[in-house]
């Protein structure tokens, strides 16, 4: 018996330090616990995740400021609090939290391949960590040498690393990135040929959505010249953090594991899906025995309902002082980052601050300094006599910057630490429209250093760029330059000396470049001696240069690269790379699965609040913005992956899996029929509905205006056009809309699996509706949820908006690969039953007689229609038919418009 028949098992945990507290016995869970996820009241972001509670405070339990209570110096502002309910439909799985955690298995004969070689994971990646090498399986120990093969995921893809005499390794990555869905499971498969017949091996890889398959081929085949082998290693098999090497762990789960060899033979076999809870040590299949190590470990079944903070404790009693409880609300991460949070300084300022510069003045100080401020600890700020700071816009990645003119002077030392062995560079951003006269070559940046050239010195005219260097004695002991060219002035740019000793020879050069161009001018020389290290910036501005702004004047190790796309505010970025780089700056948790081509190219990155940041990124591409259900994190999911989804939850009306109350609403509350894109810095553009029931027109022709009017960050002009497009596609969807659907579990507790694991952005279809409330199937996106959890209590109502606009074109898929005629309609009418209609076409081309582009679904007055064939080279065609696939069943008058069911609708 489960429920409803028996109590949920509802649990509730805080974490007091590094430990995670049940506390359930301490809520009162007569009063069920509602939960609040994603968009409600059809705003436009998600709004925090939110719970409340009620802990019973009889004892002084939760009394933050009690000394005497068990939890005093835990329970702070923030505190973490899960909530999670048991549902023994959910598969075990290993969880792997991190460092130290893993499972493995002996070495023994079976286990050392040394032909080919079949490694399949099947696993659900917590949190993707990009740009770092994420160990999944492996029989591999570095010390003495004992390695055989290694799998991991770098950015998405996998590499299979295998060793020939257990210390020297080959590594294979896929040429392409694995499809990781939403959801974060994915089956991972590499395979190694070691004699492919050709004189060399071959490794392929594959995916699947689980160990159960199909597998598809991921990326191409790559190979090798010559026969190959794997060394027989005394290391044992592990499945998560090999603690023969050190590599990022893969944090998440993995519900399965499979190892191959050459003749196909399964040699270990772990399915964590089959054990029970708390398993620690047990044999698999192939006769391997496992065992948990750290962290490792197979959770009870239990469906993660919530994870926020409790910002506050107000505990409370009643006047007789016989009862005590704390009212506890938790909310979501995304509640935290949007309290009193401050505007991020500008993307330069942050990237080279981040680069462990030796010395860095960002300029970017207000109107009225009388120096630059340095955010590098021990070093001074930069004074100057004459500079106007604040004066103009800086490049896109910077705040204003100054003006300096003939005589302005800039001064600082430099710290003497830390050391510079092979060299140094000092680098700039400036704006300089006009190059002074030919033959001035007035003096732009001043260096004092040690070494060899005690003074460096840059000079700009209209016919060279030159570097000049003088001794101890004022001799000179390099002077090079080169003609500016085209790359010197005309926007923004950037201006690079670097400094180099090898062998008691100094090699320098100089470049500069328009910030966003390739091409880049450049002069340079040799000199013996040493290269020594810069000890001071003592700049006075030439005569000539009349109107220079400069700015992020750093002083960096050799070689070190933390300007570019920073200098342009990371212009071009989409939406995802945007926001795992921010959270990833600023330490914050992200779940983020995603592909960068079919995103939406983002504006300059400016200087505003994180979670702006990240609002604004979203909001280009369509995207949702959340927070992860099982873990404090925020989740992204950029707009593609709501095109075209796979149903996630099918609700059957007529069988009672939908609670009352259904009501669909054909209001105007999403409606927008006039739509007016501005570029943030650029240009606009409009698209207005001109036509139709939802266009513009006053009733009964259409329903009137309803401009919106927003202003986006774009990477292009052009971007504005498409975005105003898009967004009348979804504004002008003529569909009623269902605001809730309510499912009851303790009436429908088939559904629980299913439902508990939607996400928000995932797709729900309702069947077997009432006909006359509309269409008897309808595709829905769920935007939010309301959770009702108690102990014989357990609903979700789902907050939804019409799925359709999002199904998207796709090429040659025999329905959304479609596009519609210009003007069709019906040229006879046709009664309930008929099976031929006669269509005429007004404009464009006639509808195709070619069998192969049939059947497609036709849109008739409502009535969907699957049409096996046209014939006739004239208007009127005639059509063969399926009549009332959507339940509705009527005679068609002449003249009714005849469309596509699902026109093809270009995507983003």
């Amino acid at each position: 018996m489960g429920f409803p028949d028996t109590p949920l098992d509802v649990s509730v945990q805080l974490r007091l330090g590094d430990t995670w507290t049940d506390v359930t016995a301490d809520t009162y869970l007569r009063d069920p616990i509602s939960i609040e996820r994603g968009r409600h009241d059809e705003g436009s972001r998600i709004d925090p995740g939110k719970t409340t509670l009620t802990l019973d405070n009889r004892g002084g339990t939760y009394s933050p400021r009690n000394a005497a209570g068990p939890h005093y110096g835990l329970l702070g502002r923030n505190t973490p609090v899960r909530v999670s309910v048991e549902d023994p439909s959910i598969p075990t799985y290993l969880d792997l939290p991190g460092a130290g955690s893993y499972a493995t298995t002996p070495d023994t004969s079976a286990l050392d391949i040394t032909g080919d070689l079949d490694v399949r994971v099947d696993l659900t990646q917590a949190a993707p960590q990009p740009g770092v090498i994420v160990e999944v399986a492996a029989k591999y120990d570095i010390t003495g040498g004992q390695r055989s093969w290694q799998l991991t995921l770098f950015n998405g893809n996998a590499t299979l690393r295998w060793s020939t005499n257990g210390t020297s390794v080959i590594d294979c990555f896929s040429t392409d990135p694995f499809p990781f869905p939403v959801s974060g499971r994915i089956a991972v498969r590499a395979a190694l040929d070691v004699d492919n017949g050709a004189g060399g091996w071959t490794v392929r890889f594959w995916s699947a959505p689980t160990m159960a398959g199909p597998w598809t081929p991921v990326g191409q085949p790559l190979t090798g010249t010559g026969t190959t082998s794997i060394y027989a290693s005394t290391a044992p098999l592990t499945v998560g953090d090999n603690p023969g090497q050190i590599v990022t762990p893969l944090v998440g789960r993995v519900h399965a594991f499979e190892l191959r060899n050459s003749a196909n033979v399964v040699v270990a076999a772990p399915d964590f899906t089959a054990l029970a809870p708390g398993t620690t040590t047990w044999t698999d299949t192939a006769g391997r025995t496992w065992t948990l190590h750290g962290g490792a470990s197979v959770p009870p079944r239990r469906s993660a309902r919530f994870m926020g903070e409790i910002a506050a404790w107000t505990p409370r009693r009643d006047v007789a002082g016989t009862d005590a409880w704390v009212p506890a609300e938790a909310a979501g991460i995304k509640r935290r980052l949007g309290q009193g949070a401050n505007p991020l300084a500008s993307s330069l300022r942050r990237s080279l601050s981040a680069a462990a510069p030796v010395a860095y003045w960002p300029c970017e100080d207000v109107r009225g300094s009388t120096q630059a401020y340095s955010p590098v600890p021990g070093v001074e700020p930069l004074r100057s006599v004459g500079a106007e700071f604040a004066y103009g816009d800086g490049p896109t990645g910077s705040l204003p910057l100054p003006r300096l003119g003939e005589g302005t002077t800039l001064a600082a030392g430099i710290p003497s630490t830390p050391a510079l062995p092979d060299g140094w560079q000092v680098e700039m951003v400036y704006l300089l429209d006009e190059l002074p006269a030919a033959g001035t070559y007035p003096q732009m940046l001043q260096i004092v250093s040690t070494g060899t050239v005690v003074l460096w010195t840059v000079s700009v005219a209209a016919d060279v760029i030159a570097v000049r260097g003088y001794d101890v004695d004022g001799t000179l002991v390099t002077n090079t330059g080169s003609p500016p060219g085209t790359t010197a002035t005309g926007g923004w740019a950037r201006l690079r000396l670097r400094v180099r000793e090898s062998a008691g020879t100094v090699s320098w050069d100089l470049s500069w470049f328009i910030i966003g161009r390739f091409d880049s001018g450049i002069t340079y020389n040799v000199h013996s001696g040493s290269a020594g290290r810069p000890t001071a910036i003592d700049t006075r501005i030439g005569p000539g240069i009349t109107d220079l702004q400069v700015g992020h004047l750093s002083v960096m190790p050799l070689d070190t690269d933390a300007y570019s796309y920073a200098d342009n505010g990371y212009e071009g970025d989409r939406g995802s790379q945007r926001v795992e780089r921010l959270c990833a700056e600023e330490g914050v948790p992200l779940v983020s699965r995603a592909a960068v081509d079919p995103q939406v190219a983002l504006g300059p990155q400016q200087a505003a609040t994180l979670l702006d940041l990240l609002e604004e990124a979203a909001e280009v591409d369509g995207a949702l913005l959340g927070e992860d259900r099982d873990s404090l994190a925020l989740r992204y999911r950029p707009g593609y992956q709501l095109y075209n989804q796979p149903v996630a939850l099918v609700l059957d009306y007529a069988a009672g899996d939908i609670a009352p109350p259904l009501e669909p609403a054909d209001d105007d509350q999403a409606v927008r029929n006039d739509i007016e894109v501005t570029r943030r810095g650029g240009s606009a553009a409009r698209v207005v509905l001109d036509s139709g029931p939802l266009s513009v027109q006053a009733p009964p022709d259409g329903i009137g205006r309803y401009p919106d009017t927003p202003t986006l960050n774009l990477y292009r002009d052009d971007q504005a056009a498409q975005l105003a497009s898009w967004r009348l596609h979804l504004g002008t969807w003529d569909a009623a809309r269902y605001p809730r659907v309510r499912i009851d579990l303790a009436a429908a507790p088939h559904l629980i699996a299913a439902a508990t694991a939607l996400e928000i952005g995932d797709t729900i279809r309702l069947v077997n509706l009432p006909l006359d409330d509309g269409p008897a199937v309808v595709d829905l996106l769920v935007q939010g949820c309301t959770e009702t959890v108690g102990s014989y209590d357990w609903s979700l109502e789902f907050n939804t908006t019409p799925a359709g606009p999002w199904q998207v074109a796709v090429v040659d898929d025999p329905q959304q690969g479609r596009a519609d005629t210009e003007g069709s309609t019906l040229a006879a009418g046709a009664t309930a039953t008929a099976t031929s209609l006669s269509v005429a076409t007004g404009a464009g081309p006639l509808w195709a007689t070619d069998p192969g582009s049939y059947p497609i679904d036709l849109d008739v007055a409502g009535e969907r229609i699957t049409v096996t064939a046209v014939s006739g080279t004239t208007s009127p065609q005639t059509a063969t038919a399926v009549r009332s696939v959507n339940g509705v069943v009527k005679p068609l008058p002449a003249g009714s418009p005849v469309t596509l069911w699902q026109p093809a609708t270009i995507a983003l």
